[in-house]
């Protein structure tokens, strides 16, 4: 098929790689200069905007999207509804809140352009391994698209979810049970690494991952790291977020639904971003109001 992929960075470049690996005709397009070039030195098609993209795709069109979530994408897909006519499909695959998937829809709708929201996993090991695919939106532009999805994809690995939104609601959901799974895999390596005994991290992660309860990707992916670096000593404990497991914890408080490990989870990152904590200066300073306990001072050993 050919299709228009806007936004080749970590994700979309290497997405569009595995595209054109599988035969597919792919129009890139990226405020980057650079970026675009890359993608024709691989055998994509290059343009200069959103509207040459457009305009270089024959009716019915087909255009990916994969830019930073938020006013960026609602401004790229205002830009291209703007170029692109009835019976065209937009997909919106990166980590849009679900709620602004549904805006983009109605919008899409009013032009008569049919909206997929594409939940993407894989990071950037998708290249080699696949993306997991989670599509929400119109069942019958889910089909008309399912080649693209079949190569980006690996066997079995993209489903329909249902109406508009679903498919970035399944992948809100899915970041933030990655949140817990990660919170705990940091807490449990960090028992080992403080116990009394000489534990080799990278040792215990591979026979964990030869058919223990625990085994997973992430497991394998600790047990490369700790090869790499056994104590980690270059890293620094500061985890960001990209906004998915934040909206999973407003969600379940939303729906009523009890979810403490994942909105602690959330809350270990907010921790890991503090070069000193305010509210433990406080329990400090209170411990020694009601208790007389000893204060340490700043700059004292």
């Amino acid at each position: 098929m050919k299709l228009g992929m806007v936004g080749l960075g970590r994700m979309g470049g290497n997405m569009t790689q595995r595209l054109l690996q599988g035969g597919h005709h792919v129009v890139a397009c990226d405020p980057a200069e650079a970026a675009v070039q890359q993608a024709v030195s691989r055998g994509a098609e290059g343009a200069t905007s959103l509207a040459d993209m457009v305009g270089r795709l024959a009716a019915p069109r087909v255009v990916w999207l994969m830019v930073p979530a938020g006013a960026i994408t609602t401004n790229t897909v205002n830009a291209l509804l703007a170029d692109m006519a009835a019976d065209d499909v937009l997909i919106d695959g990166g980590n849009s809140h679900y709620k602004d998937s549904l805006t983009h829809a109605e919008a899409a709708q009013r032009k008569g352009v049919h909206f997929l929201d594409a939940g993407t996993s894989g990071g950037v090991w998708g290249l080699r391994l696949g993306y997991s695919l989670m599509v929400g939106g119109d069942k019958a532009s889910f089909e008309r698209v399912s080649p693209i999805l079949a190569t980006l994809a690996p066997p079995e690995g993209f489903l329909y979810t249902g109406p508009p939104g679903s498919g970035h609601f399944a992948k809100m959901v899915h970041n933030g049970i990655e949140y817990g799974m990660l919170q705990a895999y940091g807490e449990g390596f960090e028992v080992l690494e403080k116990s009394p005994y000489p534990f080799d991290l990278r040792a215990i992660t591979h026979v964990w991952n030869r058919g223990s309860v625990i085994r997973s990707w992430p497991c394998e992916l600790a047990e490369q790291a700790f090869a790499r670096e056994p104590h980690l000593d270059s890293v620094r404990g500061y985890v960001d977020d990209s906004g998915e497991g934040r909206w999973t914890a407003q969600t379940a408080l939303e729906e009523n639904v009890p979810a403490p490990i994942l909105t602690l989870s959330l809350l270990a990152r907010l921790r890991s971003r503090q070069t000193e904590s305010f509210s433990a200066k406080v329990i400090a300073a209170l411990r020694n109001e009601f208790g007389g306990h000893a204060v340490k001072h700043e700059g004292a050993q």
